[in-house]
C-alpha cells in the first residue's frame, strides 16, 4: 500500500499573512493558522487546546491569500507536510515543519449568513501542475 502525506485543517488565522517574493519573482505567503480541541474532562468541566499551525502558500493561491485574508480569518487547508531546515543569524540550526497548502478554502461570511467575497474555491493543482 502507498505511503499518503496529506495535512486537514481548518482554522482560524492569528495574524495577517505574511508576504515574500521568491528571487524568481514568485509571491509566497505565510500563515499562521489556530485550531482548538474541545472537550469534556472526566469532571464534566470543559477543556480546550489550541494548537498553531504554519502553512506556506505558493501560486497559484499565493496572490489571492495575500489579497483576501487577514487575522482572524476562517479558512480550510489542505496539502503535504514539509520539514525544512535552514541557519540562522547565529549559525544554529533551525527546523520547521509546515503545510504547503495545496487547496485553501476562504470560508469567511458577511452578515446576514451570505458567502463574502473573500470565498476562494480553486481546486489544487496536483503534482504535475494540473487540477484534474
Amino acid at each position: 500500500m502507498p505511503a499518503r502525506n496529506r495535512a486537514s485543517i481548518m482554522g482560524y488565522l492569528g495574524q495577517d499573512p505574511e508576504s515574500n517574493t521568491t528571487n524568481s519573482g514568485k509571491l509566497v505567503v505565510n500563515l499562521a493558522v489556530a485550531t482548538t480541541e474541545k472537550w469534556k474532562d472526566d469532571k464534566g468541566e470543559w477543556k480546550e487546546q489550541t494548537e498553531w499551525h504554519r502553512v506556506v502558500v505558493w501560486p497559484p493561491f499565493s496572490d489571492a491569500c495575500a489579497k483576501y485574508l487577514h487575522k482572524g480569518s476562517l479558512v480550510d487547508v489542505e496539502g503535504p507536510l514539509r520539514t525544512r531546515q535552514w541557519e540562522d543569524k547565529e549559525g544554529t540550526t533551525r527546523s520547521t515543519t509546515e503545510i504547503v497548502a495545496r487547496q485553501i478554502l476562504f470560508l469567511d461570511r458577511k452578515e446576514g449568513g451570505a458567502p463574502s467575497q473573500r470565498d476562494n474555491s480553486q481546486p489544487a493543482p496536483k503534482e504535475d501542475g494540473f487540477p484534474f
